[in-house]
């Protein structure tokens, strides 16, 4: 009879250890990818970016985010939607910088590991943060500006919106470097866009009703630089846009000299290694907390140069379904 009961209990242990195992090999990792919106080029790029990582450690990508890039109720129900499916992790460009900070909270108590990209967030429950140096890119449009205008004139900032992280670092840091380098230039108003086509070609449009003598605008994202340029060729205004991010609207205006320059980031590259620092985290590696990524200043004649279209034109097709 102990014979009989030992070899049971043997049978049920090896039968215990198969069944486990084959549950592990059929568990396969999430990691939600949760951007501010879904309409613009910018979100398309850093989707492809995630995939092109995701896809060879064969990693799940949910990819969801609001409609409107205002929308952070909507965002924080993704968020907690996420938390409560128990994905492996989860990547996040926060619409609001302090709204976000209880979902980032929450998904840390819950051991769900939160890789913050594209814009800040006031809480440090996160395990690293890949955006580009907004601050800087900031900097880099007003030394552009200050250098069009020969530093002196009037420029007006078709801005983003409130409370978002990323874009207020940049109107800071162009807002900041006319003032300290060239301080024969006046910012003579600035509104927000709200994330918006219309919206931004609205305010834009007012501001140059308002100022008919300004000779510079400053596009903070692609929605308010795409609204700008339309109000730009509307009027047929002659006086210098700077604008931020790309899309092949945008290029077109570029090259067709309806906007002097753009500051670009690297969306592609800010979604693969914001899915690579949750694979990293999940795997036990070290990551580093805040990762920055270098903006670039785009000119007509810098179009066509290798590494320039290497960053403007990735392969989207190769991953996006």
């Amino acid at each position: 009879m102990r014979s009989y009961l030992l070899r049971a209990g043997v049978l049920c242990t090896l039968a215990l250890s198969l069944f486990l195992s084959a549950c592990n090999r059929e568990h396969k990792r999430t990691i939600a990818v949760i951007p501010k919106g879904r309409a613009h080029m910018f979100w398309q790029s850093v989707h492809a970016g995630a995939l092109s990582v995701a896809q060879p450690a064969g990693v799940e990508i949910i990819w969801n985010g609001p409609a409107s890039e205002t929308d952070f109720t909507g965002q924080i129900q993704i968020v907690e939607a996420m938390i409560n499916r128990r994905v492996d992790a989860i990547c996040l460009a926060p619409i609001d910088k302090t709204a976000m900070v209880s979902v980032v909270d929450r998904a840390a108590k819950a051991n769900i590991p939160v890789v913050i990209f594209d814009s800040g967030v006031d809480t440090q429950n996160f395990v690293s943060q890949v955006a580009t140096d907004n601050y800087g890119a900031g900097r880099l449009a007003a030394e552009r500006m200050g250098e069009v205008l020969g530093g002196k004139g009037e420029v007006v900032i078709v801005a983003v919106q409130p409370g978002a992280a990323s874009t207020m670092a940049r109107e800071s840091g162009f807002e900041d470097t006319i003032k300290e380098k060239f301080p024969a230039i006046k910012i003579v108003d600035k509104r927000f866009g709200m994330a918006d086509f219309a919206k931004s070609l609205q305010v834009a449009e007012n501001m140059l009703t308002a100022f008919p003598g300004v000779q510079g605008m400053f596009a903070s994202n692609e929605s308010s630089a795409v609204g700008a340029a339309q109000a730009v060729k509307g009027r047929k205004w002659k006086g210098t846009l700077v604008g931020f991010d790309w899309s092949p609207t945008l290029l077109d205006d570029l090259r067709n000299g309806v906007i002097d320059s753009l500051v670009v980031q690297h969306p592609f590259k800010m979604g693969a290694e914001s899915v690579q620092a949750a694979l990293d985290r999940l795997a036990g590696k070290s990551v580093v907390k805040i990762n920055d990524l270098a903006p670039r200043l785009v000119k007509k004649e810098d179009l066509d140069k290798a590494e320039v279209q290497a960053q403007l034109n990735p392969d989207l097709k190769k991953y996006l379904p």
